[in-house]
C-alpha cells in the first residue's frame, strides 16, 4: 500500500544489467540474499513508498525477472532490448507510468539494502524545498568506479561525472552517486530526450540528467546519505557476500 505522503509517487526500478562480473548464468538482480533475489529488497521499499506505481525495467532474463517480481508484488514491466546505458533504460520505462504520476523516483534494482525511511526522507527534502530534481549522494572512503557528484563553491549541484571520464582532480572528490534520483515526471522525458552517448562507454547515461536540468535552470538538490552501506551495488560476488553479512546484521538487531 502507498504511503499517503508520497501520493502521486512513482518508481522506476533498473534491473536489466547482464551482471557479466557475477561470473554466473543467472540474471544479476536474481541473486539471492538470506535466500531472497535481491530485487525482491528493492521492490519492498518501491512498494512502501509508491505502491503499485512500480515499473521495473527488465532484459536480462526479463521473463524469470518477470515472474520473480510478479509473485510477491504488483508492478507494470518495461523490456530494454539493447542494453544502451542508465539513460536508455529509464526512457524504455515511461511509456508504462500511469498519467497521475508526477514524481518519479529511480532506483537500482542491484542495491538491496536501500531503506524506507532513507527513500521518504529523500523525498520529504524533494518536496519541501520545491525541487525539480535531487540526487542521492553519500561520502565514502574510496569513490574508485563511482560517478562523483559535482558542486560549485556554494555546494550546489552542477552535475555528475563518471568515474571512466572523471579528470584527476574529479576523481579526488569522494561524494559519489548512489544512482538514485527523484524528479518531476514531466522534466524526466524532456530531460532524457537530450542525453547524447558521447562517453568513454557509448552509453546513454542517467546521470547526465543533472547538468542538462543544471543548464536549464532548473532547480536542483541534493540529500547525503548517512550510511554508505545502504547504496552498495552488487556488482561481484564479494559484493553479494558483504551485503548478505549487512544485511544478517540488520535482521538480528530487529528480531
Amino acid at each position: 500500500m502507498q504511503n499517503p505522503k508520497t501520493h502521486g509517487v512513482g518508481v522506476i526500478i533498473l534491473a536489466a544489467g547482464l551482471g557479466t562480473r557475477m561470473k554466473s548464468d543467472k540474471a544479476k538482480v536474481l541473486h539471492e540474499i538470506l535466500k531472497k533475489p535481491m530485487v525482491l529488497y528493492v521492490m519492498e521499499t518501491a512498494a512502501c513508498i509508491a505502491g503499485s506505481n512500480i515499473t521495473v525495467v527488465i532484459g536480462n532474463q526479463s521473463e524469470k525477472v518477470k515472474r520473480t517480481v510478479s509473485e510477491k508484488y504488483e508492478a507494470s514491466f518495461a523490456f530494454q532490448e539493447k542494453q544502451l546505458g542508465t539513460g536508455h533504460a529509464v526512457q524504455c520505462a515511461l511509456p508504462q507510468l500511469s498519467d497521475n504520476i508526477q514524481d518519479i523516483i529511480i532506483l537500482c534494482g542491484d542495491v538491496p539494502l536501500i531503506e524506507d525511511e532513507t527513500l521518504l526522507q529523500f523525498y520529504e527534502i524533494y518536496t519541501k524545498q520545491n525541487l525539480d530534481i535531487c540526487v542521492l549522494a553519500v561520502e565514502v572512503d574510496d569513490p574508485t568506479g563511482y560517478g562523483r557528484v559535482l558542486t560549485d563553491s556554494e555546494d550546489n549541484v552542477i552535475g555528475i561525472v563518471e568515474h571512466a571520464d572523471a579528470t584527476l582532480e574529479q576523481k579526488a572528490i569522494k561524494r559519489i552517486n548512489t544512482g538514485i534520483y527523484c524528479v518531476k515526471s514531466e522534466l524526466l522525458a524532456q530531460l532524457l530526450a537530450e542525453i547524447k552517448a558521447d562517453n568513454a562507454q557509448e552509453e546513454y547515461y542517467l546521470t547526465d540528467i543533472i547538468d542538462i536540468a543544471c543548464k536549464k535552470k532548473k532547480k536542483t538538490g541534493i540529500m547525503i546519505g548517512t550510511d554508505p552501506d545502504e547504496f552498495i551495488g552488487v556488482n561481484t560476488l564479494e559484493d553479494l557476500s558483504r551485503v548478505e553479512s549487512i544485511m544478517k546484521k540488520r535482521l538480528g538487531k530487529i528480531s
